[in-house]
C-alpha cells in the first residue's frame, strides 16, 4: 500500500517527533525534536517538512527549516533540509519526501548534515558541495592575555553587538544548539556562533557555525578554543577555512571534513553560513 504524503503541521509535530526518537536518534527526546522545529526566528513557515503515514502510523519524515536571508538588496527564501528517516519497509517511497520538498517554488536549498547515500543523491539533484576544509584547534588552558577578551555573558553580548550582529543574536539566542561568544581586542570584535559536536562517538568538540570577523577569529582561535573548553567542555574546536578566511592560528588541518551542500543560483557558496538551520536548533 502506498503511504500518504503530507506536510508536517504544528499538530503533527508530536507524532513525527516520537517517530524520530524511536527510529532515528533515541538520545534526542521527543520534546527536543519538537522545539527544534519551532524555530526562534520570525519567518513564514509553509510546513516543518513532509512525512509519510500508513493509517495512523508515521513511516517516514524529512524535516525542513525555513528562513529569509538578505543578500545585497534581495531577500531570499531559504529551506534548510534537516533529518530524514524512513522505515526500511517503506524505503522505496522515501525519495518522494525529498522531491516534494525540492519542488516547492521560490526557495534556495541547503543541506548541512548529509550522510551516506544522501550525498550522491543530492549531487544527482543538482546540489553542489561547499568547501568544508576544516582545521582543529586544540583547547589548552591558556593564561589571560591583556587586550584580548572572550565572553559568553549575555550582558557583554548585548553591549558589544550592533546592527546585523545584534539581529542575528536576537534570532538565535534561544536556539537550543547555538553557543554565543564575543571575541574582543582593541576596537575590534568578532561575534561567534558555535555548537557542541560529536566526532567518532565522542561528544567533546565545538564547531564554529558563524564568525562576523573572520580575520580576528583566525588570529585568536586558540583563545576561543580555551573559552569553549572552560564553558562547554570542548576539548577542541573545529573551524572551516571558509568560515575563518583561511587556516586558524595554532591549528592542524583535518584529512577529511564533513560534507555540506547547496542548491542555489542566488547564494554565493563562499558566503553561505550555518545560521538559521538544523545546526543551530538541534543538539544530537
Amino acid at each position: 500500500m502506498k503511504a500518504v504524503l503530507a506536510p508536517i503541521t504544528a499538530e503533527d509535530l508530536p507524532a513525527v517527533s516520537g517517530f524520530l526518537r524511536r527510529e532515528l536518534n533515541p538520545r534526542v527526546q521527543e520534546l527536543e525534536w519538537t522545539q527544534a522545529l519551532r524555530v526562534p526566528w520570525d519567518v513564514p513557515q509553509p510546513n516543518h517538512g513532509f512525512f509519510l503515514t500508513e493509517g495512523e502510523r508515521v513511516v517516514g519524515a524529512y524535516l525542513a527549516y525555513y528562513s529569509e536571508r538578505r543578500v545585497g538588496s534581495d531577500t531570499l527564501q531559504v529551506c534548510n533540509l534537516g533529518a530524514w528517516c524512513v522505515l526500511d519497509s517503506h524505503r522505496h517511497q522515501g525519495l518522494r519526501l525529498l522531491t516534494t520538498l525540492l519542488k516547492q517554488p521560490g526557495y534556495e536549498f541547503t543541506d548541512f548534515s548529509p550522510s551516506g547515500n544522501v550525498i550522491a543523491l543530492n549531487r544527482k539533484l543538482k546540489f553542489t558541495d561547499l568547501d568544508t576544509t576544516t582545521s582543529l584547534v586544540p583547547a589548552v588552558p591558556l593564561p589571560g592575555r591583556r587586550g584580548v577578551r572572550v565572553s559568553s555573558r549575555p550582558d557583554v553580548l548585548d553591549s558589544v553587538l550592533q546592527g546585523e550582529e545584534r539581529d542575528l543574536y536576537a534570532d538565535h539566542r534561544a536556539a537550543a544548539a547555538a553557543r554565543h561568544v564575543v571575541l574582543s581586542t582593541g576596537s575590534e570584535h568578532c561575534y561567534v556562533v558555535a555548537r557542541k559536536d560529536t566526532r567518532k562517538g565522542v561528544r567533546a568538540f565545538a564547531s564554529v557555525l558563524y564568525a562576523s570577523n573572520p580575520e580576528l577569529l583566525r588570529r585568536h582561535a586558540p583563545r576561543l578554543a580555551t573559552h569553549l573548553l572552560r564553558q562547554h567542555g570542548a576539548a577542541a574546536t573545529l573551524i572551516e577555512h571558509r568560515v575563518a578566511g583561511g587556516p586558524p592560528v595554532g591549528s592542524r588541518r583535518l584529512s577529511r571534513s564533513r560534507p555540506k551542500m547547496l542548491r542555489s543560483d542566488a547564494l554565493d557558496p563562499a558566503r553561505v553560513d550555518y545560521l538559521y538551520s538544523e545546526l543551530t536548533c538541534l543538539e544530537w
